[in-house]
């Protein structure tokens, strides 16, 4: 799933009716979903955050910012907070299956647009700057709203994007790309906000003051106070009391989860609590955390135990929040604090049906789903018992030598299963489009053109759906192989069944490629997709038959 968050900040905080005329034009757009709206009365500010499809998020993101220079006025805006526009900062975040450079290109387009159709000026800031001392929005912000107008005109004022010209109504907007923010705190079996504090200043980036002999604050020949540098890059973190909880908390903001993780933050906070007398009870969430952050607490967690990394994404999920004590003051619903759980639940549609259900289902009329969900079933099985074989493997006497590779060969099998049951949808997902594109009206030629073009882009997709499972299946049955020849010998027969149903994948939706390709009149497309799905069957039934002799052969010595 490609998933992007978007927090863009509207200088309106008391009036609700400009402020829901704003957040509609997102709430109005498909492919994204309106998660939280926080007004500030002292502020008069509102934080926004939407999540959805990148292109469709960009989309919503330009609708509130054009909405916003209507509906707001800068020339009467007062208020706490800092601010140069109507919107005033708008980022893009990577969260699912894109990366930051998606994220800068989103922001680059959407400032491009904001200068061209609304003449307003855009500056681009954090991993969109294109001078680096517009990284800092800070920086971005000096003189505010109230010196706009006279640093536009200056050279180094000038916009990344739209007119270096004062648009006094909506005032300029600032766009960029972040990293995900995770608020979280840590708690412990103490009252005292100075004990915790004390590890929030060697646990952040910035670090303490240094101290010489005499106990004073160390400065440097320009007056300012030398620091010694925390343990953690992208870490801010101080100490409080909470009264609600009766317990000191270090609160910490991570900027960048994925240069210092949830789970190494937590262990070390663990390990200087101990050392100062302390003990970490658990840990608080606040607000979203992105899967992976929690995948990978709950992998780690797992190695330490000495086990497998290779579990489904729900059993990695509890790891993580049992291990993290993240249920200690409140209770921790993976399906209210998971961003991408908030788009779509991962548990619906064919795969999240029993196995009666989905047979059921398969056996009406309905042509879908079909032997293309099917093939893609036949793989994430497979995968299932590559990782099944794998497990039982790692820990027991007699495999030492393979436990590194059976390890890694559990936790990828894990992701080609996610990927392939996800497919069991894609697939029946992509036949229902070239039915509808065949419903299309044909009445005028361009009605019989749109429809055309409809239906060959819509048997292109319903193609290359069962062409991603044929690849996948050489993988799984490699996959297979290994868990045969490494895996625990009491489990051979798995990684038999694992490699005929790496098979039955593979030759299911080879057939399923080869039936579309009639129905596409792209010459070089058939050509191409034909040679591949010929040469990857191939491929598949050449290891299928390595995998079965293999098997054979050792169930015979038994």
């Amino acid at each position: 799933m490609r998933l992007v968050e978007c927090v863009p900040n509207f200088s309106e905080g008391r009036d609700r009716d400009k402020i829901n005329a704003i957040t509609r034009e997102i709430a109005a757009t498909p492919q994204v979903k309106l998660l939280d709206v926080d007004p500030g009365e002292t502020t008069n500010r509102t934080v926004v955050t939407m999540i959805g499809t990148p292109e469709a998020v960009k989309e919503a993101a330009f609708k509130a910012i054009r909405k916003a220079a209507e509906v707001l006025d800068m020339r009467f805006h007062k208020g706490a907070h800092s601010r140069i526009g109507a919107t005033d900062v708008c980022p893009f975040v990577p969260v699912s299956g894109v990366v930051m450079a998606d994220c800068v290109r989103l922001a680059e387009e959407l400032g491009e647009q904001v200068g061209r159709e609304l003449s307003i000026p855009v500056y681009l800031y954090e991993e969109a700057a294109r001078i680096p001392e517009r990284r800092n929005l800070a920086n971005i912000r000096v003189g505010e709203y109230e010196g706009l107008a006279a640093r536009l005109a200056t050279p180094e004022g000038a916009p990344d994007c739209g007119p270096a010209v004062f648009n006094a109504k909506a005032g300029a907007t600032v766009i960029g790309a972040r990293e995900f923010l995770i608020a979280y705190n840590i708690n412990l079996n103490t009252r005292d906000r100075r004990l915790a504090h004390e590890i929030a200043l060697d646990l952040r980036e910035m670090g303490r003051p240094r101290k010489g002999k005499d106990g004073k604050v160390v400065k440097d020949a320009a007056g300012t106070t030398v620091m010694i540098p925390g343990r953690f890059k992208c870490v801010k973190a101080v100490g409080w009391y909470i009264e609600d909880y009766g317990t000191a908390q270090v609160s910490i903001n991570f900027t960048n989860y994925k240069v210092s993780p949830v789970h190494l933050v937590f262990d070390e906070a663990c390990r200087l609590a101990e050392r100062l007398g302390l003990r970490v009870t658990g840990s608080e969430l606040v607000g979203l955390i992105p899967m992976d952050a929690l995948l990978t607490a709950g992998r780690h967690y797992l190695e330490k135990q000495g086990k497998s990394a290779g579990w489904p994404d729900a059993e990695l999920i509890r790891v993580a929040v049992r291990s993290l004590g993240l249920n200690d003051v409140s209770p921790f619903d993976p399906r209210k604090k998971v961003i991408e759980y908030q788009f779509g639940d991962p548990d619906r549609g064919l795969a999240a049906l029993s196995l009666r259900g989905f047979a059921d289902e398969l056996s009406t009329d309905s042509p879908a789903p079909g032997g293309g969900s099917v093939a893609a079933l036949s793989g994430a099985l497979s995968a299932a018992l590559s990782s099944m074989v794998a497990n039982l493997t790692v820990g027991k006497k007699g495999y030492e030598r393979s436990q590194k590779e059976l390890k890694a060969l559990a936790v990828r099998a894990q992701k080609i299963k996610d990927a392939l049951l996800r497919a069991v949808d894609l697939d029946a997902d992509a036949f229902n489009k070239v039915m509808e594109a065949f419903k299309l009206p044909k009445t005028t030629e361009e009605q019989k053109a749109a429809r055309e073009s409809a239906v060959e882009a819509a048997t292109k997709e319903a193609t290359l759906v069962p062409l991603q499972v044929l690849e996948s299946s050489i993988i799984l049955m490699k996959m297979a192989k290994k868990a045969a020849i490494k895996g625990n010998k009491n489990s051979l027969s798995d990684a038999g069944v694992a490699g005929l149903a790496a098979q039955t994948a593979g030759e299911a939706a080879y057939f399923n490629v080869r039936i579309n390709l009639p129905g596409i009149r792209d010459a070089e497309f058939k050509v191409r997709v034909k040679k591949q799905a010929v040469a990857l069957k191939k491929k598949l039934c050449a290891i299928g038959d390595e995998v079965r002799s293999l098997v054979e052969k050792e169930l015979r010595k038994s």
